[in-house]
């Protein structure tokens, strides 16, 4: 069992905790080890060779999927948006550990990666992998949510609020599904896109969740010195890291809700730490090429 850490702190509430799913497992952590849990197991169950997954450049889910797949001695597939990034493998930190971990990449063009979802380009793919388990961009499916339904659990009855980061709606929807009914679920987009709505409502069974769009600092993988410089004073206020894509925002936007009243004084408040520190790295050789703060 994990365990929960209340910040304290001037600039937040006395009422704010936080779970550190981070530290489930150093390689495969967070949130990716509950979307991999349950299709990982089905995958070995029913006799697939492999796992084949999509991602970007410096995607998590591809990172744990390799990671999961050298632990079990699964043979690992993935697809990679973006021709160009074939020939900087050593220089990008996510996809030389993918591949370190075994994963073969296979690099595609940005317009043929949109068709990720479409039956005639997974039934080119089930061709070319006969046996391999695919498992789509960000881990996101029915098997995934249950396993994030798993995040809460007895010791987390007694908090009001739930908030976590949002990519591609299954963790949120995990939670949604395993909340109690006094509970309000609250994501936090790491990326522009009222598609998410919809996307969520696909999984979660109940409706006492809203999406708080107004903190993806432009988009996905979007950030401003001003997030940069929020992570690093939350890492020496609290020892805790914070990934720029994700988790960073959930909690600057947490900080911002509290400082204009949005929560009530006495309102008690979880946030989901889902991971994501892997991606660090590849941040700060962005920030360094740019003469911007790095992270600490």
């Amino acid at each position: 069992m994990l365990d929960i850490q209340q910040l304290q702190n001037i600039k937040l509430t006395s009422q704010l905790w936080l779970k550190p799913e981070y530290e489930i497992h150093p390689e495969v952590s967070g949130n990716k080890f509950r979307k991999l849990k349950y299709n990982l197991e089905a995958a070995v169950r029913e006799g697939f060779e492999g796992v084949l997954t999509f991602g970007g450049a410096f995607s998590n889910h591809i990172a744990a999927t390799a990671a999961a797949g050298k632990l079990l001695d699964i043979s690992t597939v993935g697809i990679i948006r973006g021709e160009e990034l074939a020939k900087d493998i050593d220089l990008n930190p996510t996809l030389s550990y993918a591949k370190a971990s075994g994963m073969d990449l296979e690099f595609i063009s940005r317009a043929a990666y949109r068709n990720k979802n479409e039956v005639s380009f997974l039934k080119s793919l089930n061709i070319k992998y006969p046996n391999f388990y695919i498992i789509p961009e960000g881990g996101t499916n029915a098997k995934a949510v249950r396993g994030c339904s798993e995040i809460l659990t007895e010791q987390d009855r007694d908090f009001d609020v739930i908030c976590c980061a949002v990519g591609t709606g299954g963790t949120i929807s995990g939670l949604i599904n395993s909340s109690l009914p006094h509970q309000k679920i609250i994501g936090f987009p790491a990326l522009k896109g009222a598609f998410l709505n919809e996307d969520i409502r696909k999984f979660a069974q109940h409706s006492n969740w809203e999406l708080c769009s107004d903190y993806s600092f432009g988009g996905y993988a979007k950030v401003n010195q001003e997030l940069i410089q929020f992570i690093n004073q939350f890492k020496n206020d609290f020892v805790i890291p914070l990934d720029p894509v994700y988790t960073a925002k959930m909690m600057f936007g947490i900080d911002d809700l509290v400082k204009k009243g949005f929560f009530s004084r006495s309102t008690k408040i979880l946030a989901i730490h889902t991971g994501g520190l892997q991606g660090i790295s590849g941040m700060n050789d962005y920030l360094k090429k740019n003469n911007l703060e790095l992270i600490i």
